[in-house]
């Protein structure tokens, strides 16, 4: 089959990334095989590709928002046959049995398995799944569509639920890219006025298009104090800027797997009066099944830029330098019609 995988990680410039063609895997007890049609393309690729997430395995192959058909299960399977359509996702697996997975917080295991990182993902004509950690994809959605959801959007959906906006609250966004542009409708659509700083002038646009009651400079102020915040751009020297926009009380919660240094605090300035500062790690299946269930609910609408297979290498040097507005997809293959 045809994939792309990590060579050497290093600067895009080095080409770390690689075609070629690589044998097709099979499923094992309780996995599914995907026939992939379109995987997302994420930020976390391009730390994987470069280097500041190192490679679980040598010549992996990236990807984690694969959406695709099912032509054949492993042995032991029930929830999914040959023939439906479904979404693999960044987490993989979990162990099941240490203290955090026993008490609901498999995205915090202490053994995980993360798709395009420890195993294989879905830059690539066909990727395996443990079958209890496949979505199905809701039918409102095309392929291309749902793809972004499978990551930015679950992702961006527990990241919203780390600021713990209050209902009806001034919500703000650092960055407008894949994840983003998602949940700031999702935030917008429960009722949230939503306040958008990114130096993407695009990206303002689309922003305000989206429902965003203001878009400005990654660095500007917003207009009004803000309950809570979402730091999706992967620039620590955006942590103080963005707790000084928090009201009193107010939550930034950090959205992305990689973070450049953080500069040090003015604890009087953009600590004090009880703001406060979450981390977010992966996500639940029951994140993603509640998620992707609000998507189809609330009808999100999903700014797609599509690439070619062979040009892997050339979406993620457009993700790098913030070319994309919405979210970037690898078209590996036609889109299927599902029995």
């Amino acid at each position: 089959m045809r994939a792309w995988w990590v060579n050497q990680p290093g600067p895009l410039s080095t080409h770390p990334l690689v075609q070629g063609r690589r044998a097709a895997p099979r499923p094992g007890a309780r996995e599914l095989l995907v026939d992939v049609t379109v995987c997302g393309v994420c930020r976390t690729d391009l730390h994987l590709a470069e280097g500041d997430l190192p490679p679980r395995h040598p010549q992996v192959v990236p990807g984690h928002e694969a959406v695709g058909v099912v032509p054949g299960t492993g042995a032991g399977c029930s929830r999914f046959r040959a023939g439906d359509r479904v979404g693999v996702a960044w987490l993989g697996g979990a162990c099941g049995s240490c203290d955090y997975c026993r008490r609901g917080d498999e995205n915090l295991c202490v053994s995980p398995v993360f798709t395009g990182w420890d195993r294989d993902g879905g830059y690539a004509e066909q990727v395996t799944v443990a079958e209890d950690f496949a979505y199905p994809v809701p039918s409102v959605f095309t392929d291309e569509q749902a793809a972004p959801l499978l990551c930015s959007g679950i992702i961006g959906y527990r990241a919203l639920k780390r600021s713990a906006v209050p209902v009806g609250g001034r919500l703000g966004i650092y960055g407008f890219g894949s994840s983003a542009h998602i949940t700031a409708q999702l935030a917008h659509k429960q009722g949230a006025s939503v306040y958008v700083m990114t130096r993407s002038a695009g990206a303002r646009a689309l922003a305000l298009e989206l429902g965003a009651e203001y878009a400005g400079d990654a660095y500007e102020d917003p207009p009004v104090p803000l309950d809570s915040a979402i730091l999706f751009a992967p620039v620590g020297n955006l942590v103080p800027v963005a707790l000084r926009a928090l009201d009193r009380g107010g939550t930034l919660a950090i959205a992305g797997i990689h973070l450049s240094r953080i500069p040090a605090l003015d604890y009087g300035r953009e600590l004090f009066f009880e703001r406060q500062v979450r981390s977010v790690t992966a996500n639940t299946r029951v994140d993603g099944r509640e998620f992707l269930a609000l998507a189809a609910r609330l009808s999100l609408a999903l700014t797609t830029t599509a690439y070619p297979f062979e040009a892997a290498d050339n979406a993620l040097e457009d993700v790098a330098a913030d070319r994309i507005t919405g979210s970037a997809v690898l078209r590996i293959r036609p889109e299927q019609s599902v029995l």
